[in-house]
């Protein structure tokens, strides 16, 4: 195996094995970086793999409140883990890129090696052998330099293409994960603000049904203190009339007994008399028949009239005051009547009154 065809091989081996390394930590890294940005369902909305979906009934809801701080923390976890993944996935692009640098740095040096060894026994030949000529020597020294100097450029481009696209790689794939994350955090943002206006427009809805139940309270308060009022006004009324009617009542009463005591004094004075004598004045009807019954069992006429302290027994009537005070004396002296307080009236009949 001639020099460049075993340089050639090295350089092949060392591009392959960083090929396949790099490709292994890129596969690696995008697979990190989709875990960890992979966002975490909300408790209240995951339904288990192989379970059916939870009826309305079983599922309890988290108040709104928990659900934008839970969010928030899962948020600012989701970020910090982003940032993790990135800031790993550079350092292990950095690592592989050192790695191959390394790695071509060693190859070239040891092609340099053997090529050093394979010229400083070409030399060794050349000096030996007297069959060659010394322009020979030269031309294959200089010939041999320059393919050295052109494998050695060549080698460079290689290691500078290798490089430019070992930092386009990672550069795209951080513009790939910044771009990621910032559409991530424009989400989460969104989805952040939408929490947010779903509690701001729930507050607002609270506040307007709390208020309607405030405005609604006070209507029905207001329309039982009018109708305690109306119904007090009413009592008021009620009772105001009632204490009318019955101070009329008892002025009429009172008038009327008041007329017919006139009308009575004025037939006693001035109209037709009869003289009666009065034996008592009983409270009731009761005592009243008691005392008439004895007075009429002895003979007596025996005459009732009510008063208003009374009941008035009465025996008579007698033409002249003479016969009336007899009958009086009579009474009594009588001791089984018992009455010893009887007195002489002159006493005008209801009828004549």
């Amino acid at each position: 195996m001639s020099m460049n065809n075993k340089q050639r091989w090295m350089g092949g081996v060392v591009l392959l094995g960083g090929g396949v390394l790099l490709a292994a930590l890129l596969l690696k890294g995008k697979e990190e970086i989709y875990q960890n940005q992979t966002p975490t369902p909300p408790v209240a909305n995951v339904q288990q793999q192989g379970k059916a979906a939870p009826t309305e009934e079983t599922v309890q809801l988290q108040p709104l409140t928990v659900d934008v701080a839970t969010e928030k923390r899962l948020l600012e976890e989701q970020r910090r883990s982003r940032e993790k993944a990135v800031a790993e996935q550079e350092a292990k692009a950095a690592e592989f890129l050192r790695m191959q640098q390394q790695a071509e740095a060693d190859a070239a040096r040891k092609a340099a090696e053997e090529y050093a060894a394979a010229n400083a026994r070409r030399k060794a030949a050349q000096e030996s052998s007297d069959n060659i000529p010394p322009e020979l020597n030269v031309d294959d020294k200089t010939k041999a330099q320059q393919k050295i100097e052109a494998d050695k450029k060549l080698q460079q481009q290689k290691q500078a293409q290798q490089k430019a696209e070992a930092e386009k790689k990672l550069t795209e794939q951080k513009r790939q994960a910044t771009a990621e994350a910032e559409k991530k955090a424009a989400e989460d943002k969104k989805r952040h603000a939408e929490a947010e206006k779903r509690a701001a427009d729930e507050k607002k809805q609270r506040l307007e049904e709390q208020r309607k139940a405030e405005e609604k309270k006070a209507a029905e308060d207001k329309k039982r203190k009018l109708e305690e009022q109306r119904k007090a006004d009413a009592d008021k009324k009620a009772a105001d009339e009632k204490k009318a009617a019955e101070e009329k009542k008892r002025k009429a009463e009172e008038a009327k007994k008041k007329a017919e005591a006139d009308k009575a004094r004025d037939l006693l004075e001035n109209g037709d008399k009869q003289w009666m004598v009065q034996v008592a004045l009983a409270a009731n009807e009761a005592n009243a028949d008691a005392v008439a019954a004895k007075l009429r069992a002895k003979g007596y006429r025996v005459t009732k009239s009510p008063t208003s302290k009374g009941i008035r027994i009465m025996v008579g009537p007698s033409k002249d005051r003479e016969t009336a005070d007899a009958t009086r004396k009579k009474i009594n002296s009588d001791a089984s009547l018992g009455m010893k307080s009887a007195w002489v009236i002159d006493w005008v009949p209801l009828d004549r009154r």
